[in-house]
């Protein structure tokens, strides 16, 4: 090589650092975007429009889809084909075939709507319910009547049986009578003295039928605790699929909202066999709410045989299953009646759901109290229920269906989103499917078809332009939080045992949409929800966990390839099965530290009360516990160390286990390690602008600062283990913490002064470039303001697309080192364009947008095309009654599921108002 050649290339890296810097960046793959909820509306799917679709979701920025087949709409049933049909697996076929050659990957329901089932389960497989039925009868008495079922739904189902029948004498005597019952239902069997009470147990039905389903789903709902019900289900996906997967990377399964379902036909057995003895003489104290010990008991027993029944009749088959296919499994454990931790651990992705809209402290985020749940508050720690899973069992994907009911329809904001998916990712999550996109033939104007549940994540949403902000943002996080493995510390276990033992009801379903009721009331929850403020990161952890832990290092490990803890916390509880005590004690022996937050006061079940409960007293005296002072106890125990007291933090503090002091600024952050350092993701949802060095607990030998918005990032300027980070009010950052140093990474730009900002207070043209219901005639304004304040112009308050403002600017010098363009109010998101090239999109809070290398000294023009809601739109075609929702089933509702009617609703705002202010930039040099 010459002289001129090496000249050469040494001038354009140092003009162009960072395409010459190592990207730290991890690679972007189908996985690490995100992926949206497909609904098949009827199953009326075409080739063409299948192409098309897929076609444009891959331009926005999807990294696949999950078919999810759903009731049709009207006029079109012409079109339906059947689910799983020849036909339908023609069109599956297809779209993994077309989403294969755009890299891009399929997910696909095992059922159409949900729950689970279709006309594959007949009556014996249907749900099944306990019914119960009473009888009194007295000494000396002839039982002159039949035990026989009177529910008129049931009568003419052919697998009622009765299982059990129990009598019971006002002395709380029992005698079971299961074998006094003639098949006509007489009752051989007088008592000898007093009066008693006989309770029938039969077998019975739900009756419940999937919900939404599509042509071919529909059929009742299926019993997930009988395995032969689960295996029965899943052979019709075997006639159909044959001995391919058809290209479905996974398959899905929705949340349990399978109602009334209590029992199998099994059950008495499965019982006797788990729990050691029979059930029948205790079935009063399990319909019964009396509060008991007994009650207590046997229902504490009965709850974790349905979870024992659902985890290795249903969860488990359906990952073999999956497996059989060479595919992998997503399940949505949410709303079963069992342990949901062990639950997510037996699939390969597990999937939380986040529903309704969160509270956030961001200036200028639209929470508006007429456009969201009124009960339904996305909860925190349920979302980590999925994610400690995966965590502690090495997984690598995480999903969650996000933005179920984020606002009402038509009016959300991708600004909306971002906090929303950042709460997601803080969980621990790092795979969100997008809830969602409806398939909509191309022929369909517009709205096209829509779901009624979700975000609209169409084509003919009028934010669709800008939805590539939120899409890359989603995608450049993601491949951080897919790297590596979790980096949390604690881990929290759940003690299950004291919700099971509950005398209220029968089966306890631990559902997103009643955590006020089971999970917020818990010790566990105030633990983990304080601490977390602490900046401790943490997983929680089941009983079966402990007992397939291990403790090495004075780490405590579950699974290989998954992540080591430090501590394991026993929160405040009243009942510890005593194999969980012996399985903690081996952990303790081998080097793991644990604290308690008292003594375990009984063992859970009825089967050997006294013995087992003895077991668990010998056992907690074994540990020698030593006074330290201030309801502080301490106890050596082998390798390890135990400590008993009320407050977590001193526990903590004395096992020298040290939380990451940035959470007292009020950022928030999730930490992943890798090969070589960490990962933070860290974010703001304080109301402050946050410019200061935070404290890094290890700030390694380089700290890079990531943009997940835009991409850039520099190298971090760090001191005493801290950071100095700019983040304002809604803002995310990612640090890499690296163990060696690249020197050819470039300093991150710190912004040292800000100059007196130019205001764009002057000339706009307004013009329009696309939308309906037409396009509103272009305007010259004097000062910025919304199209939607011209209200003499009927166009412009029933317009949804995109509006351009353009003026010019004259940049009397260009000494500053960047150049910030800020909006004072943007609804909803904007394109920015100068001097003809594209600068950015203006998507989220604080809606502004760096664009000082496009500028030139001189003249300068500037154009923003903002893109405004759906909502107007729509109010113009419900006020001129055109039809645009026609559905079968639940056809379209509002936020409250009342009837949707937007012909009412005010005119949202829409375009840019305000001040647009230039803000000269100085960096450190």
């Amino acid at each position: 090589m010459n002289i001129q050649s090496i000249i050469k290339i040494s001038v354009f890296c140092f003009a162009f650092g960072n395409l010459s810097a190592q990207n730290p960046w991890p690679t972007t793959t189908e996985t690490a975007k995100p992926w949206t909820r497909w609904w098949w509306m009827g199953n009326a799917v075409d080739e063409e429009g299948l192409n098309q679709q897929l076609t444009t979701l891959n331009k926005a920025g999807f990294g696949g889809v999950e078919i999810v087949p759903i009731y049709g709409a009207k006029g079109f049933e012409n079109q339906y084909i059947n689910y799983l049909s020849p036909e339908w697996m023609k069109m599956l076929q297809f779209t993994t075939n077309k989403a294969k050659s755009l890299n891009m990957g399929v997910d696909m329901a095992v059922g159409t709507g949900w729950p689970i089932g279709g006309p594959q389960v007949d009556e014996e497989d249907a749900a099944t319910k306990m019914m119960v039925q009473t009888y009194m009868i007295s000494s000396g008495e002839k039982f002159s009547g039949k035990i026989a079922l009177k529910d008129e739904k049931q009568k003419n189902l052919k697998t009622i049986k009765l299982d059990i029948v129990t009598a019971y004498s006002e002395k709380n005597e029992a005698v079971v009578l299961t074998d006094k019952i003639s098949n006509d239902g007489s009752l051989n069997w007088k008592p000898d003295s007093g009066k008693w009470t006989i309770y029938a147990v039969f077998t019975g039905k739900t009756l419940q039928k999937v919900k939404r389903a599509a042509p071919g789903g529909e059929g009742f709902t299926l019993d997930h605790f009988s395995p032969d019900a689960t295996k029965d289900y899943l052979k019709t996906f075997d006639q159909a699929f044959g001995n391919s997967n058809y290209g479905i990377r996974s398959f899905f399964n929705d949340s349990y909202e399978v109602y009334n379902a209590d029992w199998t036909p099994h059950f008495k057995d499965e019982f006797k066999k788990r729990r050691g003895y029979d059930l029948s003489p205790y079935i009063k104290y399990l319909v019964s709410n009396e509060e008991n010990e007994i009650t207590s008991r046997i229902k504490s027993d009965y709850r974790e045989t349905l979870s024992e029944l659902i985890l290795n009749n249903f969860t488990k088959n359906f990952t073999s299953w999956a497996h059989s296919k060479n595919s992998k499994n997503t399940n949505q454990a949410h709303g079963s009646p069992g342990n949901l931790l062990d639950l997510y651990a037996a699939v390969d992705i597990p999937e939380s759901e986040t529903f309704g809209s969160s509270i956030f402290e961001i200036p200028g985020l639209r929470r508006d109290s007429a456009d969201v749940q009124k009960s339904d508050i996305p909860d925190f720690n349920m979302l980590k229920f999925a994610s400690s899973a995966a965590n502690i069992t090495g997984k690598q994907l995480i999903s969650n269906e996000t933005f179920t009911w984020l606002t009402e329809h038509f009016k959300t904001s991708w600004s909306q989103a971002k906090p929303e998916v950042e709460q997601v990712f803080l969980s621990g999550i790092n795979h969100v499917f997008y809830h969602g996109t409806t398939y909509t033939p191309a022929d369909v104007p517009f709205p096209g078809w829509l779901f009624y549940a979700s975000v609209n994540f169409v084509p003919e949403n009028s934010l669709w332009p800008h939805l590539t902000g939120l899409n890359s943002y989603v995608a450049r996080t993601q491949s951080v939080l897919q790297s590596g493995k979790s980096d949390n510390e604690l881990l929290m276990y759940w003690p299950i045992y004291d919700q099971w033992a509950s005398p209220k009801g029968k089966d306890v379903t631990f559902k997103v949409h009643n955590v006020e009721k089971w999970l917020q009331p818990a010790p566990m929850y105030e633990n983990l929800t304080k601490l977390n403020k602490m900046g401790y990161s943490l997983d929680m952890i089941s009983d079966k966990m402990i007992g397939e832990s291990e403790s090495e290092n004075r780490k405590i490990q579950i699974a290989e390839g998954g992540s080591s803890y430090q501590v394991l916390i026993i929160p405040e509880l009243t009942y510890l099965p005593e194999t969980t005590l012996i399985n903690i004690l081996k952990l303790v022996q081998n080097g793991a530290s644990v604290i308690f937050q008292n003594e375990p006061k009984d063992i859970p079940g009825y089967f050997e009360i006294e013995k087992r409960r003895a077991t668990l007293k010998s056992l907690w005296a074994q540990i020698p516990f030593q006074n330290q002072g201030g309801n502080m106890k301490i106890a050596t125990f082998g390798k390890g160390k135990i400590v008993l007291n009320s407050d977590v933090e001193k526990g903590l503090e004395y096992l020298k286990i040290k939380g990451e002091k940035l959470t007292e600024t009020g950022l928030k952050f999730v930490r992943r390690q890798f090969d070589g350092g960490k990962y933070y993701f860290i974010v703001n949802h304080t109301a402050k602008e946050i410019s200061q060095f935070i404290p890094i607990n290890d700030t390694g030998n380089q700290t890079v600062i990531m943009n997940p918005e835009n991409g850039d990032f520099g190298v971090a300027e760090t001191q005493n283990n801290s950071v100095r980070i700019q983040l304002k009010s809604g803002q995310s950052l990612i640090l890499k913490i690296n163990e060696t140093t690249d020197r050819s990474i470039p300093k991150w730009e710190y912004i040292e002064k800000t100059d007196f900002p130019i205001n764009l207070n002057q000339n706009w043209q307004l013009t329009f470039k696309e939308g309906g219901p037409e396009l509103p005639k272009s305007r010259n304004l004097k000062k910025l303001e919304p199209w939607t304040n011209f209200s003499q112009d009927p166009l412009t308050q029933s317009f949804s697309g995109t509006g351009v403002y353009t003026t010019e600017l004259n940049l009397k010098n260009k000494k500053a080192d960047d150049y910030l363009l800020k909006f004072d109010k943007l609804y909803e998101s904007a394109k920015v364009i100068v001097n003809g090239q594209e600068a950015g999109i203006v998507w989220s809070i604080p809606f502004e947008i760096n664009i000082g290398k496009y500028l030139k000294k001189g003249k300068n023009t500037i154009s923003i095309e903002v893109c405004n809601l759906m909502a107007n739109r729509i109010r113009y075609m419900d006020q001129n009654k055109i039809q645009w929702r026609n559905y079968h089933e639940i056809n379209f509702v509002n936020i409250d599921y009342k009837a949707f009617d937007a012909s009412n609703w005010k005119v949202q705002p829409s375009g840019l108002d305000g001040q647009i202010q230039l803000f000269p930039l100085y960096y450190s040099k």
